[in-house]
């Protein structure tokens, strides 16, 4: 059973790891990212947070999954 848990936290940072950073190029070239004076617009934060936390949450899973395997 512990194994199976370790193999999901690892399946979880894997997914985090390669899903959300591909989406900061897409947030970044939004015309909703930017307003008329070039200031980054809350739109842009509150996806960068989001984007942060999910690879914050894959470095937990991978330490958490390495926890568990010892």
């Amino acid at each position: 059973m512990l194994i199976l848990a370790a193999v999901l936290l690892f399946a979880n940072a894997l997914f985090n790891a390669v899903v959300w950073p591909r989406f900061y190029p897409r947030i970044a070239n939004d015309p909703r990212a930017r307003d008329e004076q070039g200031a980054r617009t809350a739109f842009y934060r509150v996806h960068v947070v989001l984007i942060t936390i999910a690879l914050v949450l894959a470095a937990a899973s991978v330490v958490g999954g390495i926890l568990i395997l010892l």
